[in-house]
Parts: C-alpha cells; structure tokens; sequence
C-alpha cells in the first residue's frame, strides 16, 4: 500500500511574540497631549490645536489628548475610588498608561501651574514612569516658565525624564489672530520641532530599553 500525506498549507496561526514585538518596537511613538487648564475662559485649546497640528505632521509620531476640562478627579486621594471617580479615570489612566511620551500644556497661575494638572498628575504613578515629558507653556510676561520650572521636580519624583527644550508663548493671548492662528509662526514652530525632536528621541530610547529589560527591574 503506498503512503500518502497531506498537503501543506501555509500556517494560519498567530504571528510570533518576537514578530508582534518587532511590530510594537517600530510603531510610532504614542504620544499624549495633556491640556492643563480647566479654567473658564481659557487660552489652552487654541495653544493646543497649534501644537497637535505640529504633532501630526510627524510620521515617527501618533497623538492622543487628555483635556482636564473633560475630566473631573478630586483632589482627595483614595486607593479605592468610588464608582464616579472611578468612571473619571477611565477617561484618562488608560491614556496616560499607553503612553510611550508626554507634553504637557500649561498656563501659568500665581507662579504655578494649576490644581487641575497636579490632581491628574497624583493620581498616577506606574503610568507615568520611565518616559519622556515635555513642556508648553503660555501667559503673560514670563510665557508660563515659571508653572514649567514648578513641574520639573514634581516629574522628576515620577521617574520621568523632562525633556531640557521647551515651547513658552509670551503675551500669548496677542500671538494668534481670530481663527487660532500664530501671526509669526517661525520661531515657535522652529521651537516645538526641537522639542519634539528631543522628546521622540528619549521616545525611542526609552520604549528600546524597557523592551529588553522592564524599569525597576
């Protein structure tokens, strides 16, 4: 009797761990726009919408945004969250957990940032270390630096590392024009490309070393 086998058909399965690993480590980074101000009134979403066009002009980046107007979290703390806070980190801790890298956007208030920024802020740890943050300010006279000098040691104490270069709109409110537009935009737009450049950078080197080997470990 002769012995037949059966054909062979091309594998169905699964790609490999080490083929989706190879995917992930070439995707583009995942980079999270977090708008600061909750306040009424505020300047912050015609900051914003100049800056996520900058972002999406990138290819080595994607770009996703946490609005803390969107978002209310309270400034009391709770390692068991209600139901309602709960559904308000939803919002945000899934975001800030996929991130590969930051910018934060904010005003500057009495020589700080704001409430809104700090409560987001501490109410996340794991989600924030080992990655990048960097920093767009805007306000009066000092453009926001001095909200940004305040954040650097509180992200510091995250594990984070905050990009050196940032993007500062002095007198912000007499730089854009009626539709959200910068009316000079070469220095600012000369500014974020620098930042984003150092930011997709620790980006990489970052998302490379955590893949061979976890932080902390």
């Amino acid at each position: 009797m002769t012995e037949t086998t059966s054909p062979q058909f091309p594998s169905s399965t699964p790609a490999s761990a080490s083929e989706a690993a190879a995917r992930e480590a070439n995707a583009p980074l995942r980079v999270v726009v977090i708008v600061g101000s909750n306040r009424e009134g505020r300047f912050g979403p015609i900051v914003a919408e100049w800056l996520l066009a900058r972002v999406r002009e990138r290819s080595d980046l994607s770009v996703d945004v946490v609005d803390l107007a969107e978002v209310d979290l309270p400034t009391s703390l709770s390692f068991d969250p209600s139901a309602p806070v709960a559904a308000e980190l939803a919002k945000v801790t899934p975001k800030l957990a996929a991130a590969d890298a930051f910018v934060v956007l904010t005003p500057e208030y009495n020589h700080s940032y704001p409430a809104s920024l700090k409560s987001v802020i501490d109410w996340h740890k794991a989600e924030w270390e080992a990655k990048p943050v960097a920093f767009v300010s805007y306000g009066g006279l000092s453009g926001g630096l001095r909200a940004v000098e305040h954040l650097r040691p509180v992200f510091a104490e995250l594990h984070t590392v905050t990009i050196r270069d940032t993007v500062s709109f002095h007198n912000a409110g007499a730089l854009f024009d009626d539709a959200g537009n910068h009316r000079d935009p070469a220095g600012a737009d000369a500014a974020a490309k620098a930042m984003l450049d150092q930011l997709s950078w620790w980006g990489w080197a970052l998302r490379g070393a955590k893949a061979a080997r976890p932080y902390g470990s």
